[in-house]
């Protein structure tokens, strides 16, 4: 692999911790709007949307490296055997 394969990867990586962190902050500024409005949600707080940040952190990376992982399997469908048989004539499995 090159390196620039490994820096744009790194980039992507960064880009989903930058999305996770837009909702957190969004989620936070939409707690203070109800809070100046005076309006007072006993579920949710701070550290609840803490907490959701931190999960969408653990399962965003999960769901896509399971993504991968089932794109590249050729015993799902029938195209996909189809297609890893064209591979295999080709050569390029």
């Amino acid at each position: 692999m090159s390196k620039n394969n490994n820096v744009r990867k790194t980039k992507d990586g960064d880009k989903v911790k930058q999305y996770i962190a837009f909702i957190g902050g969004a989620l936070g500024g939409v707690l203070l709007f109800l809070q100046s409005l005076g309006i007072d949600l006993t579920y949710f707080t701070d550290d609840t949307i803490d907490a959701f940040v931190q999960m969408l952190e653990s399962f965003v990376p999960l769901i896509l490296v399971g993504y991968g992982v089932w794109k590249n399997q050729y015993i799902l469908t029938k195209k996909a055997k189809e297609q890893e048989r064209k591979m295999k004539e080709r050569g390029d499995k």
